[in-house]
């Protein structure tokens, strides 16, 4: 059994907050001295550098009727679901699908409404079967660790500007189920996927599924198409009448697309000083309204802000 914290009236509130995350009383006052920057302060004084532009190779665009939902793929943690999702597109596998599911705090998924009958769309030139891509070797990778500890894994932070964990002692990292990630659903075998049904997690972070599912990417623009379609009342959240699934226009990668066509937008590099500032800004709010920082952040509650930038912009 832990042993109680001995009451210390004289410490003072910084000194508490740094012992409880491991840091040094100096180190304490010299976050008390530095000036509070609210989030929108902190993006607001970013520079160019402070800021990325997604590879359109990796990222797709999912048309709706009601505007589009831009996904950001990982290659580095699922190269061969990431090269199957490219093969899919370019051959506008998905045209003309839906969304055949929206299960309330939870995901919604799409795919071929006719995969389980006797005439399922042919992936093409895709590939049928894909080995499980659940995680990667943690050796080489550059991961941007969060200060906080999680209750899914060893440690979380950043890799690549995706949310992810890893094992030192496995050697092993793998990305999170945080709001907006976007996985490729299987059977009951591991290696029964092929990334022809994807989900978007649209409800509380399921961190239950990190390294049970292959996760591939993550919206970074438009996810309030998705949280928003009306939940379906079949199991799982499945729409159980035709009307109900949402038609899909087009899935394409914004490489294939005319450059006056592609969505301009930029991510927050998620390894950068800046970056770091954020995260603590967020992890002990001092804006007026607050009155008990937490000291404390989960790392599918850290942002990575987007913005639009001038399409004519090069990366």
């Amino acid at each position: 059994m832990e042993s109680p914290v001995p009451k210390t009236p004289l410490l003072t509130a910084a000194f508490i907050a740094c012992c409880a995350a491991g840091a040094s009383p100096a180190r304490a006052q010299d976050e008390a001295a530095t000036p509070y920057r609210s989030m929108g302060e902190i993006i607001e004084a970013s520079s160019p550098s402070d800021w990325r532009r997604p590879d359109p190779a990796n990222t797709l665009y999912l048309e709706l009727d009601s505007g589009r939902v831009v996904i950001e793929l990982a290659p580095g943690f699922a190269p061969r679901h990431v090269a199957n999702i490219r093969t899919l597109a370019r051959e506008a596998y998905w045209d003309g699908m839906s969304i055949n599911r929206s299960q309330d705090n939870f995901v919604v998924q799409w795919g071929d409404p006719d995969g389980e009958s006797d005439h399922p769309r042919s992936l093409g030139s895709a590939d049928a079967r894909l080995p499980a891509e659940f995680d990667r070797p943690s050796k080489g990778l550059a991961f941007h660790a969060l200060p906080d500890p999680d209750g899914w894994a060893p440690q979380t932070g950043f890799a690549e500007g995706f949310p992810a964990a890893r094992d030192p002692e496995e050697g092993r990292a793998w990305l999170a189920h945080c709001y907006g990630m976007v996985g490729a659903g299987r059977a009951m075998e591991a290696d029964s996927s092929n990334g022809s049904e994807l989900y978007v997690v649209t409800g509380q972070s399921p961190r239950q599924l990190d390294r049970n599912i292959t996760v591939v990417g993550r919206v970074i623009e438009g996810i309030e198409l998705l949280s928003v379609l009306p939940r379906g009342t079949g199991p799982l959240g499945f729409y159980e009448e035709a009307g109900q699934r949402v038609p899909i226009r087009a899935i394409r990668l914004a490489s294939e697309v005319p450059d006056a066509e592609r969505s301009a937008i930029e991510v927050l590099r998620s390894d950068t000083p800046l970056f770091d500032e954020l995260v603590e800004a967020r992890r002990n709010r001092r804006d007026e309204w607050y009155k008990r920082p937490a000291g404390h952040i989960d790392l599918c509650n850290v942002p990575l802000p987007t913005r639009k930038v001038e399409a004519t912009q090069t990366p």
